[in-house]
Parts: structure tokens; C-alpha cells; sequence
């Protein structure tokens, strides 16, 4: 991360923190998911900062941005992400999201083509209601709560053997950032979400859809179905993946978005 710039502005009437790789350059946003932050796109953001000027942010309740006693829906998620792009000046930039990360970026999309240059969704939490219902009452915010209860170092062994594929620098970064998650965060599981088949249907920028092909949230078959919606949405499938597909295929990841943004920068 040497030469990067860590900055805290105020965003939708939070403090909102970013990392930033800089300079005079297209930039891409790239927005987390649930229990992560922005620092966690580290490695992506190295494969990018030579072309691209990177801004990782945290969401609200995430790493070291604001973490207010409510406001945690997509609407809030979507408001805070325009209010920094506005803030920072970032002249039409390509949006990138994971996960939550990713319905947001979807939202911001919806609401704001012109504003941007492209659009990527790594699967991204397009649930059916009655699966919403299902995430909901599996009390994940309980689960955050005995894992914040117990030593840093046993959850730190506990991912190791869980995702043995993948380096030890994300599992790393993945652990602090979830030290670092409010358990107000949680609130955007609440039903419902925005209706992803309106957000696909309505998009008026180039968009691709990421998905990975074990226990993926959006299924290939899902994928397609959704690029039947839309001409602007190309999808391309990882293989050996599965939710997390930028930490579980990094490489083969970094390639597939590189080649989408020289397809809507100037490069």
C-alpha cells in the first residue's frame, strides 16, 4: 500500500474513510461487502493502480467510517457512496461491488447512469424474498456477536483452515475488518431489499455480472436470465469460486475486471 492516501470526508453526514491509490488517472470505486472494509481490496487495487486511481471506502459501520445508530439500508448505502464520489471530485467512475457491495453499486447505478463510466456486480446479494426472509432469521448479526466475544487469534485459526486457498494477507485483513464491523451494520439484511430484476432492467450503463460456480448467491443460470433483461449486462462465470470470487481466484479475477474497464476507459 506504499504511496497510497488514506483520507476521511464527510459523506451524507457521516465520516466516511477511504484508501486511495491516486493519481491523475480514471478512477474506480470499489465498495465492499458485509464484515469487510475497504482495505480488504488490496489486492486488486494493486493490480489496478498503475492504470486506474482506486478508491476504497468503508461503509458505514465498517472499518474506520462513521457508524451512526441507524441508516444502514441500501438507500442509505447507495446516498453515502454518491455523496463521496461528489465529494472527491471523481469525474465518471467506474463502481465496483462485492456482495452488499454490490446490490449498492447496483442502486447507484439505477439512479445515476450518466454519472458513471461502468458497472461491475461481484455476485451480488440479489435474493429472492423468500431467501431474504431465510438470511434474516438465521440471526447473522448473533453469530457477529460471539465472534467479536472470543480472541482475535481464534477466529484468525479458524479462517486459515476455513479458506486454506487463500493468502494469508486476505485472511488477515478480512479478520480486522471484522473486528471492526458495528453490529448496526447487520440492519441491512432486514427485508426487503431493492428489487434486483427493476435494478438489472433499468440500467442504462455498461455493466458486468461476476459470478463464481460454487454456492454462488447469483446462479449462472440466474445470471443469465437477468442478462436477458438487459443488452448493457455481460456476465462471465469463474470457475473453482464461490461467493467470495475476488479472494478465492484473485488473479483470474484482476483479469476479468482489467479487461472490462480498458472496454469503458480510455485505455
Amino acid at each position: 500500500m506504499a504511496g497510497w492516501t488514506t483520507g476521511t470526508c464527510e459523506a451524507n453526514g457521516i465520516d466516511m474513510h477511504y484508501l486511495r491509490t491516486g493519481g491523475d488517472k480514471p478512477p474506480v470505486v470499489l465498495l465492499h461487502g458485509l464484515t469487510a472494509n475497504g482495505a480488504c481490496w488490496a489486492p486488486l487495487a494493486r493490480a489496478l493502480e498503475k492504470d486506474y486511481d482506486v478508491v476504497m471506502p468503508d461503509a458505514r459501520g465498517h472499518g474506520n467510517s462513521g457508524a451512526p445508530d441507524h441508516g444502514y439500508r441500501y438507500d442509505n448505502l447507495a446516498a453515502d457512496v454518491m455523496s463521496l464520489i461528489d465529494v472527491l471530485g471523481l469525474a465518471t467512475p467506474v463502481v465496483l461491488g462485492h456482495s452488499m457491495g454490490g446490490m449498492t453499486a447496483a442502486v447507484v447505478a439505477s439512479r445515476n447512469p450518466k454519472r458513471l463510466r461502468g458497472l461491475v456486480l461481484v455476485d451480488p446479494t440479489f435474493l429472492t424474498p423468500q431467501r431474504q426472509h431465510e438470511v434474516y432469521e438465521r440471526d447473522v448479526a448473533d453469530q457477529h456477536r460471539r465472534i467479536l466475544n472470543r480472541p482475535r487469534q481464534d477466529h484468525l485459526a479458524e479462517m486459515r483452515g476455513r479458506h486454506s486457498r487463500r493468502s494469508r494477507e486476505v485472511i488477515e485483513l478480512f479478520v480486522q475488518a471484522r473486528f471492526q464491523t458495528s453490529i448496526r451494520a447487520f440492519e441491512v439484511l432486514t427485508p426487503p431489499n431493492p428489487d434486483y430484476m427493476q435494478l438489472i432492467n433499468t440500467l442504462d450503463v455498461p455493466s458486468l455480472l461476476v459470478v463464481g460456480d460454487v454456492k454462488s448467491v447469483v446462479t449462472l443460470e440466474m445470471a443469465a436470465e437477468l442478462a436477458g433483461l438487459n443488452q448493457r449486462l455481460e456476465v462471465v462465470q469463474i470457475e473453482e469460486a464461490g461467493h467470495g470470487v475476488p479472494y478465492d481466484q484473485p488473479e483470474r479475477f484482476s483479469a476479468v475486471v482489467q479487461t472490462f474497464l480498458r472496454s469503458v476507459t480510455d485505455h
